[in-house]
């Protein structure tokens, strides 16, 4: 009868204990209830730019290609100012020519938008004034080196230029804007001097 009353003694007890580890309140037991945290998720890609973030002369921007075709990494790199350039006067005072290079991102060709089509460069002097491609003289303005007009191929890049005839105020800390396939604006600030790694070569092209 005492191993019998034993027995049953400790089962009773082996029940309780097992009773007080089942609560689920955080002894390390799951009792199903529970359910995992959302994970966050980022708004932009890392690395990204917004198109209206302003970046500096020498800074590249990923942009949509004419027509919403391909992507092109546009870097401008150099930007001279001269009152005569490739043998033409400036008009309003003052040229400004800035080359810049075209990179194909993707497997297909791209361009840039011709400027018919509200695309290309601008050029915004510092009091908000918009100026065109072609104002003054500025569209004789040429280079053998950077007068590329091809679409880029996969995998190429090709060097370019842009020339703005303007007045001398104009040139005072402008502001480069470049409209892309998909109508988006990215933006330079430009110093008020020339500037760049390729200024020697730029000068000669231009025949200073």
């Amino acid at each position: 009868m005492r191993v019998r009353a034993t027995a049953a003694t400790a089962a009773l007890l082996l029940a309780a204990l097992t009773g007080c580890g089942g609560g689920g309140d955080g002894d390390g037991v799951d009792s199903g209830d529970t359910k995992p945290e959302p994970v966050p998720t980022a708004s932009e890609k890392p690395g990204t730019i917004d198109d209206s973030q302003t970046l500096d002369l020498g800074e590249p921007a990923k942009t949509t290609g004419d027509g919403g075709t391909g992507v092109l990494e546009i870097t401008p790199d150099t930007v001279v100012y001269a009152k005569e350039a490739a043998g033409e006067t400036a008009a309003n005072g003052l040229f400004a020519v800035v080359t810049m290079k075209d990179k194909a991102m993707t497997a297909v060709a791209a361009d840039e938008p011709a400027p018919i089509s509200g695309g290309g460069w601008k050029w915004m002097a510092p009091d908000g004034e918009m100026i065109e491609f072609d104002s003054g003289n500025s569209a004789n303005v040429v280079m053998d080196k950077y007068n590329n007009a091809d679409p880029v191929q996969p995998g190429g890049y090709q060097w370019r230029s842009q020339a703005f005839d303007l007045t001398p105020a104009q040139a005072k800390g402008g502001t480069l804007i470049y409209i892309d396939g998909e109508e988006k604006a990215f933006r330079w600030k430009m110093p008020a001097a020339d500037a760049g790694p390729n200024v020697a070569e730029v000068k000669k092209q231009l025949e200073f």
